[in-house]
């Protein structure tokens, strides 16, 4: 089966810290949709990251190679893989407080890479952005020198606990949809209060009537 080779969408943000190694990250996504582990292969340098990814069902390899503007510390970097992308967090080597100018080594304008406007936050108003659960899915483990394939066909120190799908399972978040249609239905079939019979009502309203007629008829024969 032919496949095309296609360059990956990449975002990016980032954020600095002079004196804390957990705030001094950059995050990095690259969308890659439908990429089986078995069929990707990272390999990740301080100075470099390349990527490689076949989709079956797209009928498509995605390749990139960034070369980045300084250098990360692999070991310290996390990496997550969804049905749609791989999610990572790369930490900087070197703890300034200034942001990097750009996530590549060159100036030159790269056509697949964009700001991760989602992640994105001015440098001088950092400190003041609230904490990002995005952490959370990263685990405590890290890439643990990233250098290819494992052996189970993944790559060391991904989660991939949560990769969308599955043996019949349900989409992560997804658990109990539909449920709340069924309680809407269950109580629409619910019986509903039977109408009052409006002749039987009619007949209930003249008898009223006839009765104080009557009543106004035996006191004028007094």
């Amino acid at each position: 089966m032919s496949t095309t080779q296609q360059t990956p969408e990449v975002l990016w943000a980032q954020r600095s810290s002079s004196t804390d190694a957990e705030k001094n990250y950059v995050y990095l996504t690259i969308g890659v949709p439908d990429v089986p582990p078995k069929s990707l292969k990272l390999d990740l340098t301080p100075e470099k990251l390349t990527f490689t990814g076949t989709s079956d069902s797209k009928k498509t390899t995605y390749h990139v190679e960034l070369e980045f503007y300084a250098e990360i510390d692999p070991s310290a970097s996390k990496t997550h893989h969804t049905a749609a992308n791989i999610q990572m967090v790369l930490r900087k080597k070197e703890m300034k407080e200034e942001f990097w100018p750009r996530l590549l080594k060159t100036d030159k304008k790269a056509h697949f890479l964009r700001t991760d406007f989602d992640k994105w936050v001015d440098e001088d108003e950092q400190n003041e952005a609230p904490e990002d659960d995005y952490m959370d899915k990263f685990g405590g483990g890290g890439m643990g020198g990233m250098g290819g394939m494992g052996e189970d066909g993944g790559f060391g120190g991904i989660d991939f606990s949560k990769l969308a799908g599955g043996a019949g399972g349900a989409m992560p978040g997804m658990e109990g949809l539909g449920g709340e249609d069924e309680d809407e239905d269950d109580e629409d079939d619910e019986e509903m209060p039977d109408l009052a019979d409006p002749e039987a009502e009619d007949d209930k309203t003249a008898g009223k009537g006839k009765n104080k007629i009557e009543e106004i008829n035996d006191d004028e024969s007094k």
